[in-house]
């Protein structure tokens, strides 16, 4: 009888788990993250940023997963993300770009944190603090803007340069349409924006802890 009604008990909570997966929205607000993290079956934080960003501030229990890596290396990811997963970045354009990328391998538990950690942070949500950089929005906008007003000033002497600041207002235009960033990709490399940059291996053993 006991074994009965234990085996009744996993399978209504089953199915109650079951049945909230099947309410849950491809994306979430910081109220409803919370809200999830607070229960039991608590999903995995996947923070896409670079390790620059997340060393700077990351939402607690997350793992640093940098976008170049999760890209080159989605199909032995996919294997450790049987359960569900949130994608985390700093807006959440990175974000949807990871659940697209993981999603082509089959996937199909990912949610985006809408808004990012910027609206995590905005919310009141706790927060992990280390090393201070700047986000890799900002550094696009410096190294963009920079470069538009250089082609301005010079094109005073040298016509033909008003077209390179054409050009990066073009980019930014794209950028905007196609919800990516060529430019962002392109600073995400540097040495100061990947730090201690984690490894597969390193990635892939905290991940098969954590289900453990």
């Amino acid at each position: 009888m006991k074994g009965t009604m234990s085996t009744t008990t996993e399978a209504l909570t089953a199915t109650h788990d079951a049945a909230a997966a099947a309410r849950r929205p491809a994306s979430l607000d910081p109220a409803a993250l919370q809200e999830w993290l607070a229960g039991e079956n608590r999903p995995r934080l996947l923070d896409v940023r670079t390790a620059a960003e997340f060393t700077t501030a990351h939402i607690p229990g997350s793992y640093n997963v940098p976008l170049p890596l999760l890209r080159e290396h989605r199909d032995e990811l996919r294997a450790h993300l049987e359960q569900d997963v949130v994608l985390i970045c700093r807006s959440g354009a990175r974000a949807g770009e990871a659940e697209t990328l993981l999603g082509a391998t089959g996937l199909t538990n990912l949610q985006v944190l809408s808004g990012g950690v910027a609206a995590w942070e905005t919310a009141g949500a706790p927060l992990n603090r280390g090393a201070q950089t700047w986000e890799l929005e900002r550094q696009v906008r410096l190294v963009a803007g920079g470069i538009v007003l250089a082609g301005v000033l010079a094109s005073a002497k040298v016509p033909a340069l008003k077209w390179v600041s054409a050009a990066i207002g073009a980019g930014l235009a794209g950028a905007a349409l196609t919800d990516s960033c060529a430019m962002g990709k392109a600073l995400s490399m540097l040495p100061y924006n990947r730090g201690s940059a984690p490894r597969l291996d390193t990635v892939l053993r905290e991940l098969a802890a954590h289900a453990a």
